[in-house]
């Protein structure tokens, strides 16, 4: 079965063009990291692959079926989760509640609740703050729960959006060891999209250099960290 086909993607905020002609795939099971600058493009990239963004051209597909203007709560369905930077994480509801959501298009409550206990094996410090209210987690807690909340609904495509940002290095070490551990563990296709270079193409399969809106690189995640003129460039050493 195919993964997930980008091909010539364009998308705008009103005038200003944030991708251009962006294509790339991702083969089932691996992980792709999308790299750039703020202002790249990234985010817009995430947000249009899981149905929050519009396109203005191009096509993507997902298991074989183009998803183009199929509303995100049915690429939920689809298998298709995103996690988004610093706001998936509901701060006024508990751990517990949290989780909950993410199964709650879900028909059957009895998986549900067999997803959050497999997300508490995974996060073992989530299992001890269940009745804790979000607000009260550290920064990697938080977003072990918005990883945690998205592996309820049983994505096949995770899509997570800069997973590090304003976490302590030791922490992010954590967080880039857990993502790669559970892409093995669950067979999941992951699209992750960091400033944080290195430890992202370090767990990588694939690379994907995004610059004001262009792909400029892509290809082997190791042949980019050893590409000295791409090192440069754009991956900041």
């Amino acid at each position: 079965m195919s993964g997930l086909v980008v091909n010539r993607l364009s998308v705008s905020h009103g005038a200003i063009t944030a991708l251009r002609g962006v294509s790339f795939s991702v083969e089932p099971g691996q992980l792709a990291a999308v790299i750039g600058s703020n202002g790249a493009g990234k985010t817009t990239l995430l947000r249009a692959l899981s149905g929050l963004k519009e396109f203005d051209s191009g096509t993507v597909s997902w298991q074989g079926r183009e998803i183009n203007g199929i509303k995100s709560e049915d690429l939920v369905r689809m298998g298709i989760s995103h996690v988004s930077e610093g706001k998936s994480v509901i701060a006024e509801l508990t751990v517990r509640e949290n989780l909950v959501l993410g199964g709650i298009w879900r028909r059957d409550k009895a998986d549900t609740e067999a997803a959050i206990r497999e997300v508490v094996e995974l996060f073992p410090r989530l299992g001890e703050r269940m009745k804790q209210s979000a607000d009260t987690l550290s920064g990697g807690e938080r977003q072990m729960l918005a990883i945690g909340r998205a592996l309820v609904s049983r994505p096949k495509l995770l899509l997570l959006d800069e997973p590090s940002l304003g976490l302590a290095p030791l922490v992010i070490e954590q967080i880039f060891a857990t993502i790669d551990s559970l892409r093995h563990k669950l067979g999941l296709t992951v699209v992750l999209v960091e400033q944080n270079a290195m430890s992202a193409l370090e767990i990588a399969d694939i690379g994907i250099i995004i610059n004001l809106g262009e792909v400029v690189a892509s290809g082997n995640a190791k042949d980019l960290i050893n590409d000295p003129a791409l090192r440069a460039a754009y991956l900041g050493y």
